[in-house]
């Protein structure tokens, strides 16, 4: 099994570092184009996506409002949109010597389901594959799943008046992981919800759960606050701009985890696939005790498909 977890990460940690290299070569290409040439490299399989802007009869203004409307849909976390984000961080200084490390990819399917003419429901999915080094304790290294967080959000299908898009709904954390270090293995459920806004090219809002365990056999107890305000631009050459924090707060050893992150993903096409590529920094402005310190690096992909 440990033989089978290596090789997993090994091959999503490279997959991924190629990747990243392959979209910094594409984007230096493109910023050599004029805009509409790189809205029309997505428009074969998006093109349903906002063919009604534009100037009429102008393929070059349907192709860039298809893209365009795909990279505002990837701005928006309850989007009627299929994708699974594929994202991979890294962080290091954990543990009582800070000489511990992490991989965590992190895999997340979004799947959203017409209830009828007026709701959505989106399904997001986390599935964590872990790998440490001398955590908790130097001199331990273990590799697996750890628990998967599962969130619907109840969603209606146009904004409000005021243009604000939300939804609301259950959070549930399964226990998943493989073993003890790699998360706290319990049943865990409560309410989430966010509120966003887009104009332009902007994008604002704030994402926010909180959970707490409810199986007495669990031996981990869950009582956890996270909140996620978010801020991203996307350019005309469809590269995405983003600004976040994922706090955690935990009422059970009150203390806060609070990663800020930040970077660029450049919305492409390879083949017949539409994708997002890119990545970006992030910077623990608090942790738990032995938890990360410093900086932090994160790798983005994410796999789109369009109706």
């Amino acid at each position: 099994m440990q033989r089978i977890d290596r090789t997993f990460m090994a091959v999503v940690t490279n997959g991924a570092l190629c990747a990243l290299l392959f979209a910094g070569l594409v984007s230096a290409s493109t910023a050599q184009q004029q805009d509409g040439q790189s809205s029309q490299t997505i428009a074969a399989a998006g093109s349903d996506e906002g063919a009604t802007e534009g100037a009429p009869g102008s393929d070059a203004a349907a192709q860039a409002a298809a893209a365009d409307a795909i990279a505002q849909k990837l701005s928006n976390p309850v989007a009627a949109l299929i994708s699974v984000p594929i994202q991979i961080n890294y962080d290091d200084n954990y543990g009582p010597t800070d000489k511990g490390s992490v991989w965590r990819t992190n895999i997340q399917p979004v799947i959203p389901i017409s209830l009828n003419d007026d709701w959505n429901m989106i399904s997001r999915t986390i599935i964590p594959v872990v790998k440490q080094s001398d955590v908790p304790l130097p001199g331990i290294s273990e590799s697996g799943m750890g628990d998967i967080v599962q969130s619907l959000f109840f969603s209606p299908k146009k904004p409000t008046a005021g243009g604000l898009i939300w939804g609301v709904g259950p959070v549930l954390n399964l226990p998943t992981s493989t073993k003890e270090s790699l998360g706290p293995d319990a049943w865990a459920a409560g309410p989430t919800g966010l509120v966003l806004k887009q104009s332009g090219p902007w994008t604002y809002g704030a994402l926010a759960n909180h959970i707490w365990s409810f199986a007495k056999e669990d031996k981990t107890e869950i009582n956890a606050s996270f909140v996620q305000p978010f801020v991203s631009y996307i350019t005309p050459k469809k590269l995405t701009y983003y600004l976040n924090t994922e706090s955690t707060y935990n009422w059970e050893t009150k203390d806060w985890s609070v990663p800020i992150n930040f970077g660029a993903n450049q919305l492409m096409k390879v083949g017949n696939q539409i994708m997002q590529v890119g990545g970006g920094l992030r910077y623990w402005a608090e942790s738990s005790e032995f938890g990360p310190e410093g900086w932090g690096v994160r790798l983005n992909i994410i796999f789109v498909f369009p109706k």
